[in-house]
Parts: C-alpha cells; structure tokens; sequence
C-alpha cells in the first residue's frame, strides 16, 4: 500500500516564506538526525556507472515492437512500470514490463550492499533518498519513453469478468513509446477520448475493483497531503484526491503482485507481503473519526464498503482516507521456503500478495521477479534469492521504520507551521479519545489529529486553543478549552 505524501505548493521560490525556509530546514534536520543524509557509497554509485553502460547481462527476448507506455505522477523519473493493453475475446491482456533492476546490480557486489542497507526510497515534501543512484533510477534502469530497456513482462490473461486466468513472466527488451501521468488521463477520459489505451485501462481497472470487492478487498487510495501557501503568507493544509486512473493503475498492480503470490505458493517457495486483520481497538477508533467527520460508519458494513462510500471530493472525507492507513498495522513479509506460511494473506487485498512491481523503490521487488521468472522458466531458484529470503524481512523493517520515521517527523512539521499562525486562536474539534491528563482530538477544519490538554468525553465535540507551534522541534502545543459554566436561572 502507498504511504500518504506531502508536498508544498508554491516553493519559496515562488513565494518567500520564512516558514516556508524553516521547514524546509526542518526537512533537512530529519534526514540528518535518521542519517538519511548521508551520501551514496563512492564504489556503489561507481558500480552503477558501470552497469549503466553495460548491463551484466541483458534479456534475449525482443518485444520493442509492442508500444508499451508508462502511467506514473508527473514528475517522476524513476518509472518501474509500463502497460500494453488489448482485448482478449470477452476479456482483457496485460503485459506489464517492471524494471529489470537485477541487471544492473551483481549478487554481493557494492551496490547489492548499498541497497540492501537502504531498502526503500525515502519520500520526503522537498526530495527524497534514492535506493539507488540516479544514474539507474533515473536513466538506464528507468523505462523512460523511447529507450529501449530489459524488463520483466508479465503476461496476464483475464476473463471477462476481471479475473486472471493464466500467467507468465520473462525477460525481454521493451521500449516505452509514451509517458502518461494520471492527471491527464483522467482529464482525457472524462472528456470522452477515444484513446483505446485510457479506455482499456478504465475497463479492466472497473473490472479487477469489482473483484476487489467480491473477495472483500480494500483498496486504500491515500490522499497526498499538500501545504499550500496562502495570500498572506500563511499556510492551508489539505488532501489533493486520487484521481480514478489511480485507482486503475493500482489494480493492474495488485493483480500482479497476486499472482507473483500464487506463483510463489505453487512453487513452495517465496516472500509475501502479509498483515493481519486491523483490530478491534482501531476500528473503533477509525468509527469515532468517521462519526466526528460527519461520515457514521453503519454497523454491519465492511471495511472496504465503508471506504468505496467516501467522497474524495469533500476535505472531512479525504481526511478519513488519510487516516484510514493507520487502521492496517503489523504488515510485514513472510519469506517460506518448502512449508506454506499458515497465514499468507494481505487483509487490505484480502488475498496471497508479493511486492514485485517496483524494484527501482523497493529492495525485496528485486527478488521476488528473479524467482517468479525462475518459477515460470521451470528452473531452481537461483541460490543468491534462495539465501536472502530469510533476511529480506528484517532489511525492509529497517527500513520502513526510518522511512516511516521521515514521513512522521516531517508531518509533525508541516502541522506545526500550519498551526504557527493560529497561537493563541481557539479551533473546533471532536474527542477521538482519553489519554493521561490529556485527550486526542480531531480538528474539524484542519486534517490533523492530535494531543491537547484537558479533558473530554469520546465523541464529544471541544474548543481547543492552540498553545504554541515549534516548526524546528515537530510540535505543538493544544488544550481543551473549558465550557462556560451554567449560569444559575431565576
């Protein structure tokens, strides 16, 4: 599942703004104090400049003649994936090329340690900490439009239903003939174009969201959380909503990571991305956020049907997506090698699922393609994947743990400069829940969920005052403003 962003909007660039600068500041304080500042390994980024040149061995298969294209925010450069779409009688074909990131990285050479140290890109508003060197995730390893790049294809076939009926994954050259972002195809199919690509995507994104929710999957499109600057100065924090081409492109993934997962459990062995169920203590926590939202979470609906009725055009419910992450906790990945996992399913997919769709982004990708194609080919695992399975779980929770670190502390940030400028205002909020001397609330005008002083009732609506906000120290300071006494009658 994707983890919310946050982006600022105008820079400082375009607006000078000392609390602008200040986060910005603070941005660069939490890289250093997680040490994600630290620059790329001088043998590794010169391993990468090697292989840039020349790949250690590249695919013999040719499928350049297919007009495969990519789909991606605008501003990426580092594109993993590229589509070719076509009808197959009732239903549909998906060749999905990802990145061929093992040709480019040599089992135990400096770059396989400097990515297995890293594990994932870090995001973070004003730039992020690469897995690997941009000379890989950014040129020869990213399938930019018409470069001709290795890449592993899967083949999916679907019925006419959405379901996949049969699959397969190999290497083989591909050349990307165009780079869409999601922004302008949405726009394109909204307008009513004609483009059978656009149109191919909807069809099968529409199809694989109603299986989705036949199996009691859950999509999760979190919204990106985005600090605009204000006319005078300040600051506006809101969510920008996916746009539905999002959520199309996310169901081609999905469907492969699923069957990257019942490739894997056929085989006997494999990585899996599992979580368990959210608990009963973060659902009603999730409920009294909905309530506060003016989104009551009906007993008896699912999860995921409670989440398909929200509206990502009104800011409440766009908070509600954004918070909805924090329900799923306990995600991990469960590397087997003979004994099936007793439990391998993803609650949120609510099914098997493998990370295989993103390698440029994520270290455990990497391998999970080299065995699926080693599956597919009829061949042993390769014993440099075989032997890292049991430590790939342990690399990507340190990792996560300081990407979710960067995600957090940045966060804190952001709230606080947005807060700066209301010292001393009260705020309109709603009681999620009691802590020691304190209460969590919930703005109401303001996605943000946080700590004030005093005392409330769950579900209650409070004033807040905000006390102090600190942009360099992450914090800030509210309390619960006490309601006016009754006045005595007569």
């Amino acid at each position: 599942m994707p983890s919310p962003q946050i982006r600022i909007e105008p820079t400082e660039a375009d607006v000078p703004n000392a609390a602008v600068v200040a986060l910005r500041s603070r941005f660069a304080a939490v890289r250093a104090e997680l040490e994600l500042d630290a620059p790329y390994p001088a043998d590794a980024v010169a391993e990468a400049e090697r292989v840039a040149v020349e790949p250690t061995h590249l695919p013999t298969r040719d499928l350049t003649d297919l007009p495969f294209w990519t789909l991606d925010p605008a501003s990426s450069m580092d594109l993993d994936q590229a589509l070719h779409l076509q009808r197959d009688g009732d239903g549909h074909r998906i060749r999905y090329a990802i990145a061929d990131v093992p040709a480019f990285v040599r089992p135990g050479g400096a770059l396989d340690v400097a990515t297995r140290s890293r594990a994932q890109t870090v995001y973070c508003p004003d730039e992020r900490v690469p897995l690997h060197p941009a000379v890989l995730s950014e040129g020869a390893a990213s399938l930019l439009p018409g470069q001709v790049r290795p890449a592993y294809v899967w083949d999916l076939r679907l019925d006419g239903d959405g379901a996949v009926t049969t699959v397969h994954v190999e290497r083989a050259m591909v050349r990307s003939r165009d780079r869409q972002d999601y922004d302008t195809v949405q726009a394109q199919v909204d307008a009513g174009t004609n483009d059978e690509r656009f149109l191919l995507l909807r069809e099968i994104g529409e199809r694989r969201l109603m299986q989705e929710r036949a199996r009691g999957g859950a999509s999760l499109p979190i919204p990106e959380q985005q600090v605009r600057i204000t006319g005078d100065g300040g600051f506006a924090l809101e969510f920008r909503p996916p746009v539905p081409a999002e959520d199309w492109n996310a169901q081609i993934s999905l469907a492969t990571g699923m069957s990257a997962a019942r490739l894997m459990l056929d085989a006997g062995i494999g990585l899996l991305r599992t979580m368990p169920p959210p608990s009963e203590g973060s659902l009603d926590w999730y409920r009294r956020q909905a309530k506060a939202l003016g989104a009551p979470w009906r007993p008896g609906t699912a999860y995921g049907e409670f989440i398909r009725t929200l509206d990502r055009t009104d800011p409440h419910h766009l908070a509600l997506l954004h918070a909805a992450a924090g329900l799923f906790r306990g995600a991990g990945y469960t590397p087997f090698d003979g004994v099936t996992p007793a439990a391998p399913t993803h609650a949120a997919v609510a099914a098997p699922y493998a990370h295989v769709t993103a390698p440029l982004r994520r270290l455990v990708d990497r391998f999970g393609l080299v065995l699926c194609a080693d599956i597919c080919a009829g061949q042993d695992p390769q014993e440099w994947v075989r032997s890292a399975l049991p430590d790939l779980p342990q690399l990507m929770a340190e990792g996560g743990r300081a990407a979710a670190a960067a995600e957090r502390a940045c966060a804190d940030a952001t709230e606080a400069g947005v807060l700066m400028g209301l010292v001393g205002g009260t705020l309109n909020a709603v009681v999620l829940e009691r802590a020691p001397k304190a209460v969590i609330v919930q703005l109401l005008d303001l996605p943000i969920v946080e700590r004030a002083r005093g005392a409330g009732r769950p579900g209650r609506p409070v004033s807040v005052r905000v006390d102090s906000a600190d942009i360099a120290a992450g914090a800030v300071e509210l309390s619960v403003v006490p309601a006016p006494a009754p006045t005595a009658s007569g």
